[in-house]
């Protein structure tokens, strides 16, 4: 442990779900703990971070279910900072920035943001007000972030960029592991497989996949896309039609609890995401020795060196994934060169880097150390 004594850290997030905040939230907890610092979580009754958390054997503080804008959950929040202080409230989320300031205000108690969604509100005066007044630091996940946050208005000083953290595996799957998590899926050895990870949301960017898909299906009979993940666009008259035109060559995966159990199956992995922060689902299959296809926006444009570790492409265009797609299956000797490249990238961004780097910010906030 870096600090001169123990910290008392509080995380706070709001989200129902564990999509990639909540699940950075608790490597970090994972971390910490491990150097000693004690710490509480704050979510959502009944959250998946809750049980998660609560099965990992982290103390948890429960925002109550019927409590619109948890304005009760605010009150015993600050009724809790009073009772036993804490050096470090940490938000994870826009919404937990601000029941933290809520729940702490004119409290001795530094308070940090981290940031990890690329869009901004429409009243960008309200984005400035909450990063540049109501904490202490914020954290940026990416230089995009960084940037796009100096230019509405949060002073470069407060500022600290500290990317989201994997699990790097120690070692690349081996084919039977490979061939084993295929078979688990229903594909073979010599299926071609595509794969993609994340929210089916708008700005995820599936509808793009799948459209570039069915073309490939055309000229690529071999080609396979695996689809993980759950959210409110999963069931869209557009995904149901495409998936349904598609039939056995995709698979819609649900939400993957552990990733050894998708990503050895694959042979690429694509993110024709239309803005993304990060792209965390991207890194992890780097570190898989996976190369990447993604769109050439926000953190992605950062993680992945066109015609190095994958391509990056135009956003939002079917006809870019698909010509990049068969560049990539034209040619295995690269894509395995490629998938070698991002496994050395994706070491720079462990658990253990960004849990010490947090540390230190922990640190001098509380402490002033340089």
């Amino acid at each position: 442990m870096s600090c001169s004594r123990p910290l008392r850290i509080i995380h706070v997030d709001s989200g129902p779900g564990l999509r990639g905040g909540q699940r950075q939230l608790l490597s970090l907890a994972r971390g910490l703990r491990e150097r000693g610092h004690c710490q509480l979580i704050v979510c959502p009754e009944a959250s998946e971070l809750e049980t998660r958390a609560q099965a990992e054997r982290f103390p948890c503080f429960s925002l109550p279910l019927h409590d619109p804008g948890h304005v009760y959950g605010v009150v015993q929040l600050r009724q809790l900072l009073r009772a036993t202080p804490c050096d470090i409230i940490h938000a994870h989320d826009g919404r937990g920035q601000t029941l933290a300031w809520l729940a702490s205000a004119l409290m001795p108690v530094k308070r940090v943001a981290s940031r990890r969604v690329s869009f901004l509100p429409k009243q960008q005066w309200t984005y400035r007000l909450k990063y540049a007044y109501t904490c202490d630091a914020m954290i940026a996940v990416s230089e995009f972030i960084r940037q796009r946050s100096i230019r509405c208005g949060v002073p470069a000083s407060k500022i600290e960029l500290i990317s989201d953290g994997i699990e790097v595996p120690a070692e690349l799957p081996t084919r039977e592991i490979r061939a084993t998590t295929r078979a688990r899926w229903g594909f073979g050895q010599d299926d071609f497989l595509i794969g993609h990870m994340g929210a089916f949301t708008p700005e995820k960017g599936q509808e793009v996949a799948l459209e570039a898909f069915q073309r490939l299906a055309e000229r690529l009979p071999q080609a396979r896309l695996m689809l993980a993940g759950d959210g409110p666009t999963l069931r869209s008259p557009e995904i149901t039609r495409r998936c349904a035109a598609l039939g056995e060559r995709v698979r819609l995966c649900g939400a993957i609890q552990d990733v050894a159990e998708f990503f050895p199956a694959l042979d690429l992995f694509v993110m024709p995401s239309k803005s993304e922060g990060f792209g965390s689902s991207a890194l992890i299959a780097m570190a898989y020795g996976l190369p990447v296809i993604a769109s050439q926006v926000g953190g992605l444009a950062e993680l992945v060196a066109d015609g190095r570790t994958g391509r990056l492409i135009v956003p939002a265009s079917a006809p870019a994934l698909l010509q990049a797609l068969l560049g990539a299956a034209a040619d295995p000797a690269r894509l395995r060169q490629w998938g070698l490249n991002a496994r050395q990238h994706a070491s720079q961004f462990s658990v253990d880097i960004m849990v010490k780097r947090t540390e230190a910010l922990y640190c001098r906030l509380t402490f002033g150390c340089p």
